[in-house]
């Protein structure tokens, strides 16, 4: 059986992870980065994120369509969703707490000149608020950052620890650049501290269940 939602677009709608009930769409895939280029262009036309609900078939959307604003992928955390909206105009970033026809409310705001635009994004068990390139930099609910290693990005912050992933490639050939038969992909977890020390590091990657629970695998 296919059932539909009560507002069609045709659109592509991702589930988010931790829970079972809500998925989402952004309207482009612009992001907080994309932003300085288009306020050199004469600005951006604004994007919007929806909800779409399994439960009911309803579609939410919290915010009209505004000229220079985006937002980013929506986080589960303790019956709640969380996202980022940028607004290049106000020079800020807010962060939002919602649940569809019952609480949408500002959590925390940055200005723009206090963060790095580049791969901004929510994570953790709790809401962090971070960045990530060369550098790993936290901005809520406290402050801290490092450098992070080759092919290493930022999965999960919780009880003190930044738990990353590093992509591993092995038996790859360079010179004829394909795989040998000793070829190997796989990913390693390391976890660190705040200054970003190494605590441990094994073969596995983070994957989370629909029941808020982290699994390696």
């Amino acid at each position: 059986m296919i059932q539909r939602f009560k507002h069609i677009e045709g659109v592509y709608i991702e589930k988010i992870e931790g829970q079972d009930r809500l998925a989402f769409s952004l309207s482009d895939t612009t992001d907080f980065y994309d932003l300085i280029e288009w306020a050199e262009q004469g600005g951006y036309q604004g994007s919007v994120i929806s909800f779409y609900d399994f439960s009911n078939g309803n579609v939410y959307t919290p915010f009209t369509k505004q000229k220079n604003v985006v937002y980013s992928k929506p986080r589960y955390l303790n019956g709640f969703y969380y996202f980022l909206q940028g607004n290049y105009d106000a020079q800020k970033i807010v962060l939002y707490r919602y649940f569809p026809e019952d609480l949408l409310e500002a959590v925390t705001e940055l200005g723009l000149e206090e963060v790095n635009l580049y791969n901004l994004n929510i994570i953790g068990t709790d809401i962090h608020i971070i960045s990530q390139d060369d550098t790993f930099q936290c901005y809520y609910p406290e402050k801290f950052s490092f450098p992070l290693g080759q092919h290493e990005s930022v999965v999960l912050i919780e009880d003190g620890k930044v738990y990353c992933e590093v992509w591993i490639e092995e038996g790859w050939d360079d010179e004829k650049h394909c795989a040998t038969e000793h070829y190997k992909y796989y990913d390693k977890i390391v976890i660190r501290d705040y200054h970003g020390t190494i605590l441990s590091e094994e073969v596995g990657s983070l994957c989370q269940g629909t029941d808020g629970v982290w699994w390696i695998s």
